[in-house]
């Protein structure tokens, strides 16, 4: 069955997502079905932490596809995202052939066999098209340069890629396509054409602790319900180099649970918020307003 009509509704997607621990709201349960049911690439915004590459993790679990996850980087190119031959492989059965035919084999018999599939090493776009229905998350595509942007434009666009030893490989199925953005850079008109969009935000206060609930069980609700006001109000800093994200609110929750901390009072927050917050400049400015973060 074709993952993409597993569900007839936004409403039975969202549904399904809660139950592998994502808790969408409406705008993104409707726009992440669309992009089920319209075959198109969905492409997420927003701050780092915020549930972008989970949300990706999550369609895969709940449409019971493998997920295939390219992890973008600066200076990453099409060999890195698509193919490669296993060089190693290959001098080892050159000198094979060698020490069993000699000079029986014609160069042309040799080469032939040196680019045969066994030596092939799939990359992520490549084993999404073989191996598809899957979900390829294509993940912080705005660290890649627009080459890569380019080359990754037209792969959306026919579903195949030529490898010239081999031929053609196009998808029998179009695999389910997530791309993420921490908007370090603006992406190119013509990706985003492609896409269906969404920015997602830091939840509010509600979302986030029935997140922090279903995701850290553990965590007694009356520390929850601290953590996640506290980093409420600490991400309303706007001279904050980065604003505590869910992933945070999950982890600091965790580790004062791990503490055995009941109450979150300064002390205890003053010493652990490197969990929570990873700047230097950050955690000496929020250090200094942590009688009010904790009084709000």
């Amino acid at each position: 069955m074709d993952p993409r009509t597993t569900y007839g509704s936004a409403d039975d997607l969202a549904q399904r997502l809660t139950a592998t621990g994502y808790l969408a709201d409406d705008a993104l349960a409707t726009v992440a079905w669309l992009a089920l049911r319209l075959g198109r690439p969905l492409l997420l915004e927003g701050e780092p932490g915020t549930g972008k590459t989970a949300l990706a993790e999550a369609i895969a679990e709940a449409t019971d596809v493998p997920l295939i996850r390219l992890q973008c980087y600066e200076g990453i190119d099409a060999t890195q995202a698509l193919y490669d031959w296993d060089f190693p492989r290959q001098i080892l059965h050159v000198r094979a052939l060698e020490a069993v035919a000699g000079a029986a084999s014609s160069v042309e018999d040799v080469e032939e066999s040196l680019f045969d599939e066994r030596f092939l090493l799939a990359r992520p776009v490549l084993r999404a098209l073989r191996e598809s229905p899957a979900v390829l998350l294509v993940d912080e595509i705005d660290r890649a340069d627009d080459e890569f942007e380019a080359f990754l434009l037209e792969v959306l666009s026919t579903w195949q890629v030529t490898i010239p030893e081999l031929g053609t490989v196009a998808a029998a199925t179009p695999p389910i396509v997530v791309l993420t953005s921490n908007r370090t850079r603006e992406l190119h008109d013509a990706l985003k054409r492609r896409c269906l969009y969404h920015w997602i935000d830091h939840p509010g206060i509600e979302r986030e602790l029935a997140i922090l609930r279903r995701r850290a069980p553990e965590v007694p609700t009356a520390l929850a319900e601290q953590v996640v006001r506290a980093v409420s109000v600490i991400r309303c800093d706007g001279e904050l180099l980065k604003p505590p994200g869910v992933a945070e609110t999950l982890d600091w929750a965790r580790a004062l649970h791990e503490l055995g901390t009941r109450e979150l009072d300064t002390d205890v927050a003053a010493a652990t918020l490197g969990v929570a917050v990873k700047y230097r400049e950050d955690a000496e400015r929020v250090k200094r307003t942590l009688d009010q973060v904790l009084a709000r």
